[in-house]
């Protein structure tokens, strides 16, 4: 499956709209990413538990994205966008989101 941000993808051509297709995933952190995040405030830098958290996330919405795209008969998947969002104090969804197309 082809993904890109962009409207078109240059040398092929959109021959088929499909539509809009979306994967999401709600994420929680745990008890202990929270301390080691709180001690990583006090001397600065990445918390890598909750990069590696929401990286995880990126991917799980992707891939239920690219499986919508599919069963739609697809074969790429053009202006694809992430957005993040919190659903409450502990929990964050990430949903992918873009437009299925049949492209040659």
């Amino acid at each position: 499956m082809l993904i890109v941000t962009m409207n078109d993808i240059p040398g092929k051509t959109i021959k088929e709209v499909k539509g809009l297709v979306q994967g999401s995933t709600v994420q929680t952190r745990h008890v202990g990413r929270d301390i080691g995040a709180g001690l990583k405030t006090l001397v600065g830098g990445e918390i890598e538990g909750y990069s590696d958290l929401m990286k995880q996330a990126r991917n799980i919405s992707r891939e239920r994205m690219i499986e919508e795209a599919q069963q739609l008969g697809a074969n790429a998947i053009v202006a694809a966008r992430y957005q993040t969002s919190q659903v409450m104090n502990s929990a964050a969804e990430v949903i992918a989101y873009g437009t299925a197309v049949v492209v040659e």
